[in-house]
């Protein structure tokens, strides 16, 4: 189905090497946190070959004048929901695939070992759900599923590719750059030769997810606050919180004055209000830090 360009490039940016005491100052937060609430993003995901957008000389917009679809864009017509299920067609089989990293095993096991109130994730991917967490909140939503937006029914990602690929037995691109979400970029005029799969009742099916320009429900906003005023502090890993949706998770814990670490590869929109920042790579520290003695 898939004709690749060329080889995958790293998506992690360059970053300082980590020290000891870097590994000190995470493991001494996790230690005396009785309510850690973690906070995830792209960044997270970039070592097992997802790229993000905002990464510096690697991530999308470093990369490329392409853009994802806005929200308002796709509701707009039946050839713009084309364009993106034809790409996001393409990209499945390799992002389904995706095996989770250090940082989202290392997660999982504090969940297991009891170190872990909460995690809110900005990832569709699913990768924490892969490395064994089940303390979660999904705050975009994720990939994994395809809601139709008349009736409301659910669909496996999965189940829908079965039925995208009897819709499209001859499809065959080369892919000319791999994007973050499941999405990469192919030759536009291939994108008429796509057909679209509609609901049972006739209506429109978008994957589970937040949209640039569109809103978190309610529910999920609510859920997150509720979780957030619980905890004691709170760990942001991989995310430079541009997004709205998770820097006023941030505000939030701050106005209550709860400790906020930050380990992320460049500028964030919060690290005015951390009580540490930490300019590494999550995957490298992670691998340094051992917590099994704790258990």
């Amino acid at each position: 189905m898939i004709s690749k360009s060329r080889n995958l490039v790293s998506f992690v940016p360059y970053a300082r090497q980590v020290m000891l005491e870097d590994v000190e100052i995470v493991r001494n937060f996790i230690l005396n946190s009785k309510k850690l609430i973690i906070l995830t993003g792209a960044g997270v995901s970039t070592a097992s070959g997802i790229p993000d957008y905002r990464s510096k000389d690697v991530g999308l917009y470093a990369r490329s004048n392409h853009r994802p679809m806005q929200y308002a864009d796709f509701l707009k017509n039946d050839e713009n929901r084309k364009r993106y299920w034809c790409r996001n067609f393409t990209g499945w089989s390799r992002f389904s695939s995706i095996k989770p990293n250090k940082t989202h095993n290392f997660i999982a096991e504090l969940e297991q070992s009891k170190l872990l109130y909460w995690m809110i994730t900005q990832n569709v991917d699913r990768l924490h759900q892969k490395a064994g967490s089940c303390r979660l909140t999904e705050l975009h939503g994720t990939m994994h599923e395809v809601v139709c937006l008349q009736c409301e029914k659910v669909i496996a990602r999965q189940e829908f590719q079965k039925i995208l690929e009897k819709l499209n037995p001859t499809w065959e691109v080369k892919v000319n750059e791999t994007a973050p979400d499941a999405d990469v970029f192919i030759d536009e005029s291939k994108v008429k030769d796509f057909n679209l799969a509609k609901c049972e009742c006739g209506g429109v099916l978008k994957p589970n997810v937040v949209f640039f320009g569109g809103s978190v429900p309610n529910k999920i906003t609510e859920e997150v606050k509720c979780y957030v005023d619980e905890a004691d502090s709170l760990l942001v890993i991989g995310s430079s919180l541009q997004t709205y949706s998770a820097y006023r998770i941030i505000l939030r814990a701050s106005d209550m004055r709860k400790p906020i670490g930050i380990i992320s590869i460049g500028d964030t929109r919060a690290d005015h209000l951390a009580s540490f920042k930490i300019n590494v790579n999550c995957d490298q520290l992670f691998r340094c830090l051992n917590l099994s003695e704790h258990s």
